[in-house]
Protein backbone atom coordinates (compact mmCIF):
# COMPACT_ATOMS: atom_id res chain seq x y z
CA UNK A 1 0.00 0.00 0.00
CA UNK A 2 1.19 3.05 -0.82
CA UNK A 3 1.82 5.93 1.73
CA UNK A 4 -0.50 9.02 1.70
CA UNK A 5 0.68 12.00 -0.02
CA UNK A 6 1.29 14.18 2.90
CA UNK A 7 3.47 10.98 4.31
CA UNK A 8 5.56 10.89 1.47
CA UNK A 9 6.02 15.30 1.75
CA UNK A 10 7.14 14.18 4.94
CA UNK A 11 9.59 12.15 4.81
CA UNK A 12 10.39 13.65 1.49
CA UNK A 13 11.10 16.80 3.60
CA UNK A 14 13.32 15.31 6.57
CA UNK A 15 15.32 13.62 3.38
CA UNK A 16 16.29 16.75 1.76
CA UNK A 17 16.64 18.89 4.84
CA UNK A 18 18.53 16.42 7.71
CA UNK A 19 20.37 14.23 5.33
CA UNK A 20 23.61 15.74 5.55
CA UNK A 21 22.69 15.52 9.32
CA UNK A 22 21.92 12.34 9.53
CA UNK A 23 24.74 10.90 7.38
CA UNK A 24 27.24 12.40 9.23
CA UNK A 25 26.10 11.24 12.35
CA UNK A 26 25.95 7.96 10.89
CA UNK A 27 29.79 8.09 9.60
CA UNK A 28 30.75 8.91 12.98
CA UNK A 29 29.44 5.60 14.45
CA UNK A 30 30.18 3.51 11.15
CA UNK A 31 33.43 5.31 9.31
CA UNK A 32 31.70 3.86 6.47
CA UNK A 33 29.99 5.81 3.73
CA UNK A 34 28.26 3.02 1.77
CA UNK A 35 26.63 1.90 4.73
CA UNK A 36 25.53 4.76 6.38
CA UNK A 37 23.73 5.72 3.45
CA UNK A 38 22.45 2.79 2.59
CA UNK A 39 21.27 2.35 6.19
CA UNK A 40 19.75 6.09 6.01
CA UNK A 41 17.73 4.93 3.17
CA UNK A 42 16.16 1.42 4.73
CA UNK A 43 15.35 4.34 7.81
CA UNK A 44 13.45 5.94 5.01
CA UNK A 45 11.73 3.49 3.60
CA UNK A 46 10.94 2.17 7.00
CA UNK A 47 9.33 5.53 7.36
CA UNK A 48 7.01 4.62 4.80
CA UNK A 49 5.54 1.56 6.13
CA UNK A 50 5.37 2.98 10.18
CA UNK A 51 4.78 6.90 9.55
CA UNK A 52 1.26 6.50 8.52
CA UNK A 53 0.49 5.52 11.89
CA UNK A 54 1.46 8.72 13.22
CA UNK A 55 4.44 11.00 12.29
CA UNK A 56 7.00 10.74 15.05
CA UNK A 57 7.39 13.68 17.62
CA UNK A 58 10.95 13.76 16.74
CA UNK A 59 11.89 12.55 12.55
CA UNK A 60 15.37 13.04 12.83
CA UNK A 61 15.51 11.17 16.12
CA UNK A 62 13.53 8.06 14.75
CA UNK A 63 15.50 7.88 11.37
CA UNK A 64 19.07 8.02 12.88
CA UNK A 65 18.05 5.24 15.64
CA UNK A 66 16.00 3.01 12.64
CA UNK A 67 19.15 3.64 10.43
CA UNK A 68 21.69 2.31 13.20
CA UNK A 69 19.15 -0.65 13.74
CA UNK A 70 19.44 -1.28 9.90
CA UNK A 71 23.26 -0.95 9.80
CA UNK A 72 23.41 -3.87 12.26
CA UNK A 73 21.40 -5.86 10.08
CA UNK A 74 23.39 -5.44 7.31
CA UNK A 75 26.85 -5.80 9.01
CA UNK A 76 25.07 -9.13 10.34
CA UNK A 77 23.68 -10.01 6.96
CA UNK A 78 27.01 -9.58 5.23
CA UNK A 79 28.86 -11.94 8.09
CA UNK A 80 31.25 -9.02 8.83
CA UNK A 81 30.48 -8.83 12.78
CA UNK A 82 33.48 -10.06 13.76
CA UNK A 83 35.06 -7.88 12.38
CA UNK A 84 33.11 -4.80 13.06
CA UNK A 85 32.52 -6.42 17.15
CA UNK A 86 33.35 -3.12 18.44
CA UNK A 87 31.21 -1.03 15.87
CA UNK A 88 28.04 -3.46 16.91
CA UNK A 89 28.19 -2.93 20.29
CA UNK A 90 28.24 0.80 20.28
CA UNK A 91 25.50 0.85 17.72
CA UNK A 92 23.52 -1.45 19.96
CA UNK A 93 24.36 0.65 23.39
CA UNK A 94 23.26 3.30 21.52
CA UNK A 95 19.97 1.99 20.33
CA UNK A 96 19.41 0.96 23.88
CA UNK A 97 20.01 4.59 25.53
CA UNK A 98 17.28 6.05 22.75
CA UNK A 99 15.03 3.30 22.91
CA UNK A 100 14.87 4.48 27.12
CA UNK A 101 15.60 7.64 26.92
CA UNK A 102 14.15 11.06 25.17
CA UNK A 103 16.21 11.55 22.09
CA UNK A 104 19.21 13.57 22.85
CA UNK A 105 20.03 16.42 20.24
CA UNK A 106 21.84 14.54 16.91
CA UNK A 107 25.68 15.56 17.29
CA UNK A 108 26.59 17.71 14.80
CA UNK A 109 29.24 16.55 12.57
CA UNK A 110 28.78 17.58 8.87
CA UNK A 111 32.18 19.37 9.52
CA UNK A 112 33.96 16.10 9.88
CA UNK A 113 31.99 14.52 6.81
CA UNK A 114 33.17 17.84 4.91
CA UNK A 115 36.61 17.54 5.45
CA UNK A 116 36.72 13.49 4.80
CA UNK A 117 34.84 13.63 1.83
CA UNK A 118 37.39 16.50 0.78
CA UNK A 119 40.65 14.37 1.39
CA UNK A 120 43.67 14.84 -0.95
CA UNK A 121 43.87 11.32 -1.53
CA UNK A 122 40.55 11.72 -3.76
CA UNK A 123 40.98 14.32 -7.02
CA UNK A 124 39.48 17.61 -7.07
CA UNK A 125 36.20 16.91 -8.88
CA UNK A 126 35.55 13.86 -6.55
CA UNK A 127 35.68 15.89 -3.29
CA UNK A 128 33.03 18.30 -4.57
CA UNK A 129 30.95 15.60 -5.84
CA UNK A 130 31.22 13.65 -2.79
CA UNK A 131 30.61 16.23 -0.77
CA UNK A 132 27.39 17.15 -2.64
CA UNK A 133 25.99 13.94 -2.64
CA UNK A 134 26.44 13.11 1.26
CA UNK A 135 26.28 16.30 3.00
CA UNK A 136 23.84 18.66 0.55
CA UNK A 137 21.58 15.69 -0.24
CA UNK A 138 22.01 16.92 -4.32
CA UNK A 139 20.65 13.92 -6.62
CA UNK A 140 23.74 11.77 -8.79
CA UNK A 141 21.73 13.89 -11.46
CA UNK A 142 21.81 17.70 -9.78
CA UNK A 143 25.55 17.02 -9.35
CA UNK A 144 25.81 16.06 -12.85
CA UNK A 145 24.39 19.45 -13.88
CA UNK A 146 26.33 21.27 -11.57
CA UNK A 147 29.40 19.72 -13.89
CA UNK A 148 27.67 19.44 -17.12
CA UNK A 149 28.54 15.99 -17.15
CA UNK A 150 26.36 13.03 -17.60
CA UNK A 151 24.31 11.17 -14.67
CA UNK A 152 25.84 7.75 -15.56
CA UNK A 153 29.27 9.43 -15.43
CA UNK A 154 28.78 10.84 -12.51
CA UNK A 155 27.17 7.96 -10.40
CA UNK A 156 30.40 6.11 -11.58
CA UNK A 157 32.57 8.86 -10.21
CA UNK A 158 30.83 8.52 -6.55
CA UNK A 159 31.18 4.86 -6.17
CA UNK A 160 34.53 5.12 -7.08
CA UNK A 161 35.34 8.16 -4.36
CA UNK A 162 33.50 5.79 -1.54
CA UNK A 163 35.65 3.09 -2.93
CA UNK A 164 38.94 4.90 -2.24
CA UNK A 165 37.79 5.98 1.03
CA UNK A 166 36.79 2.95 2.16
CA UNK A 167 40.20 1.37 1.16
CA UNK A 168 42.59 4.09 1.94
CA UNK A 169 41.20 3.62 5.63
CA UNK A 170 40.40 7.74 5.25
CA UNK A 171 39.38 9.40 9.03
CA UNK A 172 36.27 10.58 9.69
CA UNK A 173 38.22 13.58 11.24
CA UNK A 174 38.45 17.57 11.35
CA UNK A 175 42.25 17.78 10.01
CA UNK A 176 44.86 19.89 11.81
CA UNK A 177 45.22 23.39 11.48
CA UNK A 178 48.70 22.28 9.35
CA UNK A 179 46.93 20.05 7.06
CA UNK A 180 43.67 22.87 6.00
CA UNK A 181 45.87 24.39 3.41
CA UNK A 182 45.39 20.79 1.32
CA UNK A 183 41.71 20.57 1.68
CA UNK A 184 40.46 24.37 2.38
CA UNK A 185 39.58 25.05 -1.20
CA UNK A 186 37.94 21.93 -2.41
CA UNK A 187 35.71 22.46 0.95
CA UNK A 188 34.88 26.14 -0.06
CA UNK A 189 34.05 25.15 -3.76
CA UNK A 190 31.92 22.19 -2.37
CA UNK A 191 29.95 25.09 -0.10
CA UNK A 192 29.82 27.31 -3.01
CA UNK A 193 27.91 24.54 -5.34
CA UNK A 194 25.72 23.68 -2.82
CA UNK A 195 24.95 27.85 -3.04
CA UNK A 196 24.86 27.57 -7.07
CA UNK A 197 22.45 24.53 -6.92
CA UNK A 198 20.19 26.16 -4.44
CA UNK A 199 20.19 29.65 -6.49
CA UNK A 200 19.43 28.07 -9.39
CA UNK A 201 18.34 24.50 -9.15
CA UNK A 202 18.97 22.27 -11.99
CA UNK A 203 15.63 19.79 -11.15
CA UNK A 204 12.46 19.52 -8.93
CA UNK A 205 10.05 22.32 -10.56
CA UNK A 206 11.46 25.60 -8.64
CA UNK A 207 14.11 28.11 -10.00
CA UNK A 208 15.25 28.89 -6.54
CA UNK A 209 15.72 26.15 -2.85
CA UNK A 210 16.28 28.55 -0.43
CA UNK A 211 17.12 25.91 2.36
CA UNK A 212 20.38 25.34 0.12
CA UNK A 213 21.13 28.73 0.14
CA UNK A 214 20.88 29.14 3.46
CA UNK A 215 22.30 25.85 4.29
CA UNK A 216 25.60 27.01 2.18
CA UNK A 217 25.68 29.75 4.12
CA UNK A 218 25.20 28.08 7.52
CA UNK A 219 28.13 26.26 6.68
CA UNK A 220 30.41 28.62 5.96
CA UNK A 221 29.65 30.86 8.98
CA UNK A 222 30.75 27.65 10.57
CA UNK A 223 33.53 27.75 8.75
CA UNK A 224 33.98 31.51 9.01
CA UNK A 225 34.03 30.59 13.21
CA UNK A 226 36.78 27.79 12.87
CA UNK A 227 38.87 29.87 10.61
CA UNK A 228 37.70 32.93 11.96
CA UNK A 229 40.98 34.86 10.14
CA UNK A 230 40.65 33.49 6.45
CA UNK A 231 40.25 36.22 3.55
CA UNK A 232 38.89 33.61 1.38
CA UNK A 233 36.48 32.17 4.02
CA UNK A 234 35.07 35.78 4.16
CA UNK A 235 35.04 36.26 0.57
CA UNK A 236 32.87 33.29 -0.02
CA UNK A 237 30.52 33.92 2.47
CA UNK A 238 30.36 37.69 1.35
CA UNK A 239 29.70 36.58 -2.08
CA UNK A 240 26.64 34.12 -0.43
CA UNK A 241 25.22 37.03 1.06
CA UNK A 242 25.21 39.42 -1.19
CA UNK A 243 24.13 37.37 -3.94
CA UNK A 244 21.53 35.60 -1.56
CA UNK A 245 20.53 39.19 -0.31
CA UNK A 246 18.34 39.48 -4.15
CA UNK A 247 16.13 36.49 -3.57
CA UNK A 248 13.20 38.53 -2.77
CA UNK A 249 12.87 40.36 -6.31
CA UNK A 250 14.15 36.97 -8.52
CA UNK A 251 10.35 35.89 -9.21
CA UNK A 252 7.74 38.27 -9.71
CA UNK A 253 4.28 37.58 -7.92
CA UNK A 254 3.40 35.12 -10.34
CA UNK A 255 6.28 33.19 -9.93
CA UNK A 256 7.93 34.02 -13.27
CA UNK A 257 11.41 34.83 -13.32
CA UNK A 258 13.02 38.52 -13.17
CA UNK A 259 16.05 39.80 -14.49
CA UNK A 260 18.43 41.63 -12.95
CA UNK A 261 18.14 44.41 -14.34
CA UNK A 262 14.39 44.88 -14.05
CA UNK A 263 14.55 43.71 -10.16
CA UNK A 264 12.60 45.85 -7.51
CA UNK A 265 15.76 46.71 -6.07
CA UNK A 266 13.43 47.92 -2.90
CA UNK A 267 12.46 44.04 -2.25
CA UNK A 268 16.24 43.04 -1.72
CA UNK A 269 17.50 42.14 2.28
CA UNK A 270 19.78 45.56 2.65
CA UNK A 271 20.57 43.95 6.15
CA UNK A 272 22.13 40.92 4.38
CA UNK A 273 23.71 42.86 1.46
CA UNK A 274 25.50 45.49 4.00
CA UNK A 275 26.97 42.14 6.15
CA UNK A 276 28.60 40.91 2.98
CA UNK A 277 29.99 44.33 2.22
CA UNK A 278 31.55 44.64 5.46
CA UNK A 279 33.17 41.03 5.03
CA UNK A 280 33.89 41.49 2.08
CA UNK A 281 36.29 44.54 3.52
CA UNK A 282 37.64 42.49 5.87
CA UNK A 283 39.09 40.15 3.59
CA UNK A 284 40.42 42.75 1.31
CA UNK A 285 42.17 44.45 3.85
CA UNK A 286 44.09 41.12 4.92
CA UNK A 287 45.74 41.67 1.47
CA UNK A 288 45.76 37.56 0.25
CA UNK A 289 43.45 37.56 -3.06
CA UNK A 290 41.96 34.89 -3.95
CA UNK A 291 39.04 33.41 -6.65
CA UNK A 292 36.07 34.03 -3.93
CA UNK A 293 37.15 37.80 -3.11
CA UNK A 294 37.26 38.74 -6.61
CA UNK A 295 33.85 36.70 -7.15
CA UNK A 296 32.18 38.99 -3.57
CA UNK A 297 33.48 42.20 -5.14
CA UNK A 298 31.77 41.10 -8.60
CA UNK A 299 28.57 40.68 -6.28
CA UNK A 300 28.84 43.59 -4.44
CA UNK A 301 29.46 46.28 -7.44
CA UNK A 302 26.05 44.92 -8.54
CA UNK A 303 24.38 45.36 -5.38
CA UNK A 304 25.93 48.59 -4.62
CA UNK A 305 24.37 50.05 -7.78
CA UNK A 306 21.14 51.78 -7.26
CA UNK A 307 20.15 50.89 -10.92
CA UNK A 308 21.37 48.86 -14.05
CA UNK A 309 22.48 52.02 -15.63
CA UNK A 310 24.69 53.03 -12.62
CA UNK A 311 26.12 48.96 -12.42
CA UNK A 312 29.99 49.92 -13.11
CA UNK A 313 30.86 47.54 -15.90
CA UNK A 314 34.26 48.20 -16.93
CA UNK A 315 34.94 47.62 -13.31
CA UNK A 316 33.67 44.42 -13.58
CA UNK A 317 35.02 43.57 -17.34
CA UNK A 318 38.82 44.36 -15.22
CA UNK A 319 37.49 41.79 -12.02
CA UNK A 320 36.66 39.18 -14.66
CA UNK A 321 40.02 39.55 -16.01
CA UNK A 322 41.37 38.60 -12.71
CA UNK A 323 39.46 35.86 -12.49
CA UNK A 324 40.53 34.48 -15.29
CA UNK A 325 44.13 34.57 -13.85
CA UNK A 326 42.80 32.18 -11.02
CA UNK A 327 39.83 30.23 -13.23
CA UNK A 328 40.77 30.68 -17.02
CA UNK A 329 37.18 28.49 -17.54
CA UNK A 330 34.53 28.70 -20.54
CA UNK A 331 32.00 30.51 -17.60
CA UNK A 332 34.31 33.18 -16.72
CA UNK A 333 34.60 34.14 -19.71
CA UNK A 334 30.92 33.96 -20.86
CA UNK A 335 30.18 35.97 -17.65
CA UNK A 336 33.31 38.99 -18.86
CA UNK A 337 31.90 38.53 -22.36
CA UNK A 338 28.21 39.93 -20.70
CA UNK A 339 30.05 42.80 -18.81
CA UNK A 340 31.74 43.41 -21.76
CA UNK A 341 28.71 43.82 -23.72
CA UNK A 342 27.55 46.32 -21.49
CA UNK A 343 30.08 47.96 -20.99
CA UNK A 344 29.39 48.98 -25.24
CA UNK A 345 31.74 46.56 -26.20
CA UNK A 346 28.97 44.48 -28.08
CA UNK A 347 31.05 43.24 -31.32
CA UNK A 348 33.86 42.16 -28.93
CA UNK A 349 31.17 40.54 -26.65
CA UNK A 350 29.73 37.94 -29.76
CA UNK A 351 33.19 37.19 -31.27
CA UNK A 352 34.26 35.81 -27.49
CA UNK A 353 30.55 34.14 -27.22
CA UNK A 354 32.05 32.36 -30.64
CA UNK A 355 35.19 31.60 -29.72
CA UNK A 356 33.86 29.30 -26.25
CA UNK A 357 30.94 28.02 -28.28
CA UNK A 358 31.81 24.29 -28.05
CA UNK A 359 32.88 24.30 -24.86
CA UNK A 360 29.52 25.46 -23.31
CA UNK A 361 27.12 23.59 -26.15
CA UNK A 362 24.83 22.43 -23.09
CA UNK A 363 25.07 25.27 -20.80
CA UNK A 364 21.84 26.86 -20.48
CA UNK A 365 23.11 30.37 -19.38
CA UNK A 366 25.43 30.64 -22.66
CA UNK A 367 22.82 29.95 -24.95
CA UNK A 368 20.17 32.96 -22.88
CA UNK A 369 23.02 35.93 -22.42
CA UNK A 370 23.54 34.99 -26.48
CA UNK A 371 20.45 35.32 -27.65
CA UNK A 372 20.21 38.51 -25.56
CA UNK A 373 23.43 40.41 -27.14
CA UNK A 374 22.15 39.03 -30.57
CA UNK A 375 18.77 40.28 -30.55
CA UNK A 376 20.46 43.80 -29.35
CA UNK A 377 22.36 43.16 -32.35
CA UNK A 378 19.67 43.12 -34.61
CA UNK A 379 20.23 39.87 -35.27
CA UNK A 380 16.77 38.15 -34.72
CA UNK A 381 16.84 34.93 -36.66
CA UNK A 382 19.89 33.80 -35.07
CA UNK A 383 18.75 35.23 -31.69
CA UNK A 384 15.17 33.43 -31.87
CA UNK A 385 17.53 29.94 -32.85
CA UNK A 386 19.45 30.84 -29.36
CA UNK A 387 16.14 31.34 -27.44
CA UNK A 388 14.91 28.04 -28.63
CA UNK A 389 17.93 26.15 -27.33
CA UNK A 390 18.19 27.97 -24.07
CA UNK A 391 14.60 26.97 -23.50
CA UNK A 392 15.32 22.93 -24.16
CA UNK A 393 17.92 23.16 -21.98
CA UNK A 394 16.03 25.25 -19.14
CA UNK A 395 15.14 22.71 -16.34
CA UNK A 396 12.85 25.15 -14.72
CA UNK A 397 9.22 25.94 -15.47
CA UNK A 398 9.65 29.51 -14.25
CA UNK A 399 13.15 30.10 -16.70
CA UNK A 400 11.14 28.68 -19.59
CA UNK A 401 8.10 31.23 -19.27
CA UNK A 402 10.54 34.34 -18.77
CA UNK A 403 12.89 33.51 -21.70
CA UNK A 404 9.53 32.72 -24.20
CA UNK A 405 8.35 35.77 -22.94
CA UNK A 406 11.86 37.39 -24.22
CA UNK A 407 11.64 35.51 -27.42
CA UNK A 408 8.31 36.42 -28.20
CA UNK A 409 9.12 40.47 -27.95
CA UNK A 410 11.90 40.35 -30.08
CA UNK A 411 11.19 42.49 -33.29
CA UNK A 412 10.43 41.21 -36.50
Amino acid sequence: MEAAPGITAAIDSVAREDRGRLLAALMAALQDFQLAEDALQDALEAALVHWPRGIPTDPRAWLLRVARRKAIDRIRKAGRWRDRAEDLAALAAADQVAASEPPPEIPDERLRLIFTCCHPALEPKSRVALTLRMLGGLTTGEIAAAFLDREETMGQRLSRAKRKIAKAGIPFVVPAPEDWSQRLNSVLTVIYLIFNEGYRASSGGKLVRVDLCDEAIWLARMLDGLVPDDAEVEGLLSLMLTTHARRSARLDDAGAMVALDDQDRGLWDRGMLAEGLELLDRALARRAPGPFQIKAAISALHGQADSPETTDWRQLVLLYDALLAHEATAVVRLNRAVALAEAGGLAACLRALDAIRVELEDYQPYHAARADLLARSGQWAAAQDAYRMAIALSRSGQERRFLQRRMNGLSK
